[in-house]
């Protein structure tokens, strides 16, 4: 093959957004032109297996792509390719299965020419133009070491292991060179963050958020998803810190029932979770919380979705994203008693995310009258430090991408708050 065009395809989690931006950004280094999907030679598919439905929709892609009129070859990596690589491979002669992600540029290099070398300083101040981002997320660490009965994550991605701080702050001097406002810092299980730095010790989350907002002039850190149990009072503490950390914390309740959180092996209860919001919320009054829920999980009655539901009204996160039980082959929940049935799980799921719907429109009420820091990622619009979102009723006439205060003066009927831009010196 020649001069080849080249297509990411992301499907699933915030990781896998990270590690197919990683991928794009060495494509580019590489030499490849990145254009659409249905223009590719090649289409590179960074796949998703955390349920059934996002197995079934990996192999949609991989048909998708192969379809295409240029008739490209796919190769596909990620956690279904590491799960089951036979059943994609079987696909197609075109399918090329890859397990490793670092191995993509030489998979590639190996069927095509690129057409062209970016310098490195051309890049370095090109990354937000070139991925169409206002935000950069940095991959700081990979795997899983707990055995939650419903997951298959974790024969996907492997032991937990960490980035050396070195190589984060790499990226992020990345993130900085192109003026990017804020960066997200993610992992598959982030509060087990424990990285080498460069005098041999080793550096824990809430180090390493120090180091990067003493080493680095970015003007916001959020932190992506978190593990409850592993919000320590240190970290609370570096959060409270500094304007600089959005206050904003994704945490995976997964359940608000102490006797489904134990069938899940989740190492906490009920009270434990509602004893770190409080906690939460004492050091920075501001913050936002999100979370996942799972209904219709094996054994859970009506009594124990009560329960669910009411924990989650208590605490009154700004989003949640719901779940139905998706069974994955292989884990102790797949082969339990009491498997809920899909309408079941149907009507919870409807009653979650209706709740989800009020909270979030309570949550954004909270929030008028108070000032917040913006990205802006368009003239009228942009997200808030606390991830809401927000609609400026006078366009911004700074600049799309940048970091600005904004006070916040009403939701309207969709939810969303509406503000203006401060004007400071």
């Amino acid at each position: 093959m020649g001069n080849a065009r080249i297509a990411v395809v992301n499907l699933g989690c915030r990781v896998n957004r990270v590690e197919s931006d990683r991928i794009s950004t060495d494509l580019l280094r590489a030499g490849f032109e990145l254009v659409d999907e249905a223009s590719a030679d090649v289409v590179i598919i960074n796949t998703c297996a955390v349920t059934g439905e996002a197995e079934a929709k990996t192999r949609k892609a991989v048909r998708r792509a192969l379809g295409m009129p240029p008739a490209p070859l796919v190769i596909a990596t990620g956690c279904a390719v590491n799960l089951h690589p036979e059943s994609i491979a079987e696909l197609s002669p075109r399918v090329i299965v890859e397990p490793s992600k670092v191995d993509i540029v030489r998979r590639v290099r190996a069927v095509a020419t690129p057409s062209c070398e970016h310098a490195p300083e051309e890049l370095a101040h090109g990354v937000s133009s070139f991925l169409g981002r206002s935000r950069l997320g940095i991959k700081i660490q990979d795997g899983c070491n707990h055995r939650c009965t419903y997951c298959i994550v974790w024969k996907a991605r492997g032991p937990e292991r960490s980035i050396p701080v070195a190589s984060v702050l790499e990226q992020v001097r990345e993130a900085e060179d192109s003026h990017i406002p804020e960066i997200v810092l993610t992992g598959v299980n982030l509060g087990a963050y424990d990285g080498e730095s460069e005098s041999d010790s080793h550096v824990e989350l809430d180090e390493l958020i120090s180091i990067i907002l003493r080493r680095s002039t970015i003007p916001q850190v959020r932190l992506s998803s978190i593990e409850p149990m592993d919000v320590s009072d240190r970290l609370i503490a570096r959060l409270a810190s500094s304007e600089r950390i959005a206050p904003f914390l994704h945490l995976p309740l997964q359940s608000g029932c102490d006797a489904t959180l134990h069938r899940m092996a989740r190492p906490y209860t009920s009270e434990d979770f509602l004893s770190l919001v409080k906690r939460l919320r004492e050091a920075v009054p501001s913050i936002s919380l999100s979370c996942d829920v799972i209904v219709g999980f094996p054994g859970e009655t009506d009594e124990e979705f009560e329960e669910s539901l009411a924990l989650c009204r208590t605490v009154g996160f700004s989003r949640m994203h719901v779940f139905r039980y998706s069974k994955r082959p292989g884990t102790p929940a797949a082969a339990a008693p009491d498997q809920v049935s899909p309408e079941v799980m149907a009507e919870r799921s409807a009653r979650m995310r209706a709740l989800a719907v009020e909270m979030s429109r309570e949550d954004a009420l909270r929030r008028v009258d108070t000032v917040e820091s913006v990205v802006l990622e368009t003239a009228r619009e942009g997200t808030l430090g606390s991830f809401q979102r927000v609609v400026l009723d006078t366009p911004a006439a700074v600049q799309v991408g940048s970091l600005s205060k904004v006070r916040l003066e009403s939701v309207d009927e969709h939810g969303v708050l509406h503000g203006r831009l401060l004007d400071i010196a």
